[in-house]
């Protein structure tokens, strides 16, 4: 049986939709949350809420947050996450754009702080955020650039948030590979996830039902702030 560690709060899951998200918000509401989803293709799906929202609109930010607030039991959020990121393959340094930088730093880093900003207002007065950076943010490759910086900012971001929102709590989920549509379609990711998961100490790549027990860890440990939880099957390593 599941406990119900988040028994009747509030959770809201931005990226719920599809992935690690999805997998957060179902391990969420198993826990007894009063979860809501917010995306673009975000609808109601069995107990859960979900609220279309466009993540690079802060005005649509700012409304999503507000509602998801409104429908919990004591008017606040008490657990924001946040999952969201580019899915578009980055192009080697020489070819570079500075388009590849905005579109990248746009949709992972800048829409993050943006939603943080607009919960502000919603959050209960020890709620938790919880962000997603990635492996690359400290693991050097020949074409992780963008992504490396990406996800480092992120990590950067939430320590400093840590010190300034405290008491509310602020941490980092950091996946390794996880086998989700992010990779292609199930027939084309499947020898290249089982070749990548053979390298691992582990022996596989994760789901996303184990990234989903990070968050839930990040959501439940009142003494834990400024951390970067890595789930990476020792990708680090």
């Amino acid at each position: 049986m599941t406990s119900k560690t988040l028994q009747d709060q509030a959770v809201v899951v931005l990226g719920g939709t599809a992935g690690i998200g999805q997998a957060v918000a179902s391990a969420a509401a198993a826990a007894g949350a009063r979860v809501t989803v917010l995306g673009r293709s975000a609808k109601d799906d069995g107990g859960i809420h979900g609220i279309a929202v466009d993540a690079n609109d802060t005005a649509s930010l700012g409304s999503a947050l507000a509602q998801a607030a409104q429908m919990s039991p004591r008017g606040k959020i008490d657990h924001l996450v946040i999952t969201i990121g580019s899915r578009t393959s980055p192009p080697p340094f020489a070819s570079l754009q500075r388009s590849d930088l905005e579109q990248g730093f746009g949709t992972k880093l800048f829409a993050a702080l943006m939603a943080v900003q607009a919960a502000l207002p919603h959050l209960a007065e020890r709620a938790s955020i919880t962000l997603t950076s990635g492996l690359l943010s400290r693991k050097a490759t020949t074409t992780g650039l963008l992504r490396a910086s990406i996800n480092a900012a992120v990590e950067a971001a939430a320590k400093n948030l840590a010190k300034e929102l405290a008491p509310r709590r602020v941490n980092v989920v950091s996946p390794g590979v996880v086998d989700t549509e992010v990779w292609g379609a199930p027939a084309d990711r499947e020898a290249m996830l089982a070749r990548i998961g053979g390298g691992l100490p582990v022996g596989r790549v994760g789901t996303p039902d184990d990234l989903a027990q990070g968050y839930l860890l990040a959501m439940t440990n009142g003494f834990m702030t400024g951390a970067i939880i890595d789930i990476d099957g020792g990708g680090l390593l």
